[in-house]
This record gives structure tokens, sequence and C-alpha cells, in this order.
């Protein structure tokens, strides 16, 4: 559940590290997202960002400078993943992220020991050992967008506004950015000419801007989570591209939902913004309209602050474009908050019918969409279904993505009154199918 803002979200708070003080940076002293990179093909290691640098929690544990840690805390830290720290639960973790806020803290002294890395020297890793990933449907917009498509007279189901919908994706595909994406190859429906199926690369290969939620601590199976106290059980967010080959999707989908469309890569940003830092940013949930049917009781929280400001943001550059140094198209941005469902009823529904979440598990949230063109999360939803195409700065035109484009997506929260916080990106580069 949502708390109070403290010191470590104070705007005035600055850093000894420099470039975690500038307007433009992700990472202030007021963010601390977690993540695990590499260096020099040695262990994967677990950091924190601040500006552009990272803190080792390896060295800082190994030279005593969080020493006031619980034990089970430093013997997280040493880990090759976040799964260990994201069991230990949020009191945990907030006890950690303080401690590092204090170490940072302009007024102390920066410690004798190198405890900082700078992220050009690094190679991110994916941050956590996902062994479940489940993808949500949870922005009415883009539900109804997409329904449109296919079904004019009825874009949304009968169930959508009583139950959160979703899919069990594929855990083994998931990358972190800056993963190239192969095209992927599947079965497409039969051309007007034929009468069987064709087989080959996407042709209709998209893009979904979403949010994940990483599950801190479980549950036991069988022991469903209540919703006031599904928030206790979050460890933090990140961004997701649940790249989508269209084309197969559209053949395969019925009867049971999304498989080889979805399952051949998801991108995950490689920060994860604790949902501790997040408490300047939460705000009302997503207000449904009156004659709406109300959540059933499960699914009906006591506190209203549900909701997160989130902003994700699209971005789009050909080959073209990349060799020709010419910047990134801005796409779409869309708000978190907007979402029908919120994280709290994603967690309590999943466990609804006894399914026991594990640390490290990740639940998107599906494409965030709003009500308008700009902030549609999707080249279906942008294109029309490939009918109305975007136009690029070098001439080209898209319908769906080209081998070479590439996709970022940013994210960041602001409130009146507080640091601006950002999630890094997340960015993968679309290359030719591998045909054999």
């Amino acid at each position: 559940m949502s708390s109070l803002p403290d010191t470590t979200h104070d705007p005035h708070r600055q850093s000894w590290v420099a470039s975690a003080n500038t307007l433009d940076t992700d990472f202030p002293i007021q963010n601390l997202p977690f993540g695990v990179f590499q260096r020099h093909q040695s262990q994967p290691r677990i950091g924190v960002a601040i500006g552009k640098h990272i803190v080792d929690l390896s060295i800082c544990i190994q030279h005593n400078i969080l020493d006031d840690l619980p034990e089970l805390v430093k013997a997280a830290c040493l880990a090759t993943n976040l799964n260990q720290l994201m069991a230990l639960g949020q009191p945990a973790i907030k006890t950690l992220r303080h401690q590092l806020s204090q170490l940072l803290e302009i007024s102390t002294t920066p410690p004798e020991q190198q405890i900082l890395v700078p992220m050009a020297d690094v190679k991110m890793l994916l941050p956590v050992q996902i062994g479940n990933y489940t993808d949500f449907y949870a922005s009415i917009n883009h539900a109804t967008n997409v329904g449109k498509l296919f079904r004019p007279d009825q874009p949304l189901l009968s169930n959508y506004k009583h139950i959160p919908i979703a899919y069990h994706g594929r855990a083994s595909s998931i990358v972190v950015s800056d993963t190239p994406i192969y095209r992927p190859q599947g079965q497409q429906h039969p051309a007007a000419s034929e009468k069987l199926p064709g087989f080959g690369p996407s042709q209709r290969l998209d893009y979904e801007g979403e949010v994940g939620l990483f599950i801190g601590q479980g549950n036991p199976l069988g022991q469903p989570i209540a919703i006031d106290h599904a928030e206790d059980h979050l460890f933090g967010l990140c961004l997701v591209n649940d790249w989508s080959a269209r084309d197969i999707q559209a053949w395969e989908y019925q009867p049971l939902g999304p498989f080889l469309g979805k399952s051949f890569a998801t991108s995950l940003s490689p920060w994860v913004v604790t949902l501790d830092a997040l408490v300047p940013f939460r705000c009302p949930s997503f207000e449904r309209p009156v004659d709406d049917p109300q959540p059933l009781p499960y699914l009906k929280m006591a506190d209203d602050l549900t909701g997160i400001k989130l902003t994700v943001e699209v971005w789009l550059r050909s080959a073209q474009m990349l060799q020709e140094n010419i910047p990134p198209i801005h796409l779409s941005q869309a708000s978190f908050a907007q979402l029908y469902w919120t994280a709290a009823q994603m967690i309590t529904h999943h466990t609804s019918n006894g399914c026991n979440l594990q640390p490290g598990d990740l639940l998107a949230s599906g494409t965030i969409s709003g009500t308008t063109s700009d902030t549609w999360g999707s080249l279906l939803e942008i294109t029309h279904q490939g009918k109305k195409p975007i136009q690029l700065p070098t001439g080209e035109q898209r319908f769906f993505l080209a081998d070479g484009d590439e996709i970022s997506l940013r994210g960041y929260c602001e409130a009146p009154g507080y640091k601006k916080i950002g999630f890094g990106e997340c960015r993968g580069q679309v290359l030719s199918a591998v045909t054999k």
C-alpha cells in the first residue's frame, strides 16, 4: 500500500556524485533503482544507478561500507541477480535504499574505497532470473482500439470490465535492452488466392509499450493475496516491449490466445525502480464511468491512491536514420495511471485461484494507450492495422517494423514538488529472420 514521502524523496537532496544532480538525469539520488551489471567478463554484480554511475554493492559489502544492514540483506547484495534481495520483502529493500541514500548524500564523505563504476564501462544484464511471465491486457483504450479493428460492433468482450485479462508468456525469451530482435517466422493466414496457410518471416512485426511489475515476496500455493496487501508483494517496476508478430498472432490466437506471435522476444529495461522510490508519484486509479460495473469485492481496494504517475514514451529510428545520424521520431506517450486495472488488482486476481507467485516473477501491464493517436502504444493502432503509414524524415514509410528499425521506450515519473525520476531505456533493433 502507498506510504508517505520521506527524506529520501526530498527534491532538494543532492549527491556527491555530480552527474546525479543534473536536470536531465534519469537517476538522481531520489531514485536509486536496482540492476545487474558485468564488467570485463567478470561475475555479474548487483548495482544501483546514480547519475552516470553504478554503485557496486559487492564492494560496499566486502569493505563494510554498508555495515549496519541485516546479514540477510548483505548476503543478498552479493548475489548475481536480484531474486534473493526481492524475496526479503519491502521493509528490507527500504532499509537498503535509505542507507544508500545516506551514503550518496552530498554532505557524506565519499568512502576511500572506489564504489562507483561508470555506466559506459559495463554490460547490463537481465536483473532477475524470471521463472514466470504473465502479460495483462489492462488498458481499456488499447483493448477498445484493437477490438474496433476486428469487432467494430462489439470492441470489448463482455468480461473485460469484470476481470483483469491476461495470458501466460514465455520467460525464456525475455531479454535485456539492446539485445537484437530477430524477425520471427511462422504460419500466417492463407492469402486470398490460396487454400493453405503460408509460412515465412512475419510481415507485420510490431512493438507494444508496456510496464513490468516484478514480484518480491511470493505467496504459498493455494493462498490468495488479499487486495489490500497486494502491493506488499511488489518489488518494483521496469519498462517492457512485448514484440508482436501480428500476422502470426491473427492466424493462431483462436481459440487459446497468443503463442508464437509473442514468444519470440520480450525486451526489458535493465533498471528496476522500487515501489519505495515511487511514493511521491502515487495518484488515484483510473476513474471508471458511472455506468461501468464496480469491481467485485475481492478486487476493490480501501486505498484509492493505487495509480502511479508514470509516462511511457515510444521512439522509432530506421536503419537509414541511424546511418545518417538522424534522431529518432516520437511515436507516442501514454500514462500508466490510465490503466483500467491497477497493479494491485493484477496481483490479487492472478493469485485468486491459489496460484503461487514467486520472487522475480514478471507481470506486464499490456500495451498502454490513451484516447488519442499520439498516446497509442502500438503500430497496430497508430497505422490502423497497416492502412495508414507513418512518415519518416528520410522519406520512408512504416506500416509495421522493417529490418534495421530500432524501437526505444523511455519512462519517467514527475509530480509537483518532487524530483523527476526516470526508468532508463528499453531498446531493441530488428534484425532479419534466420532462415535455414
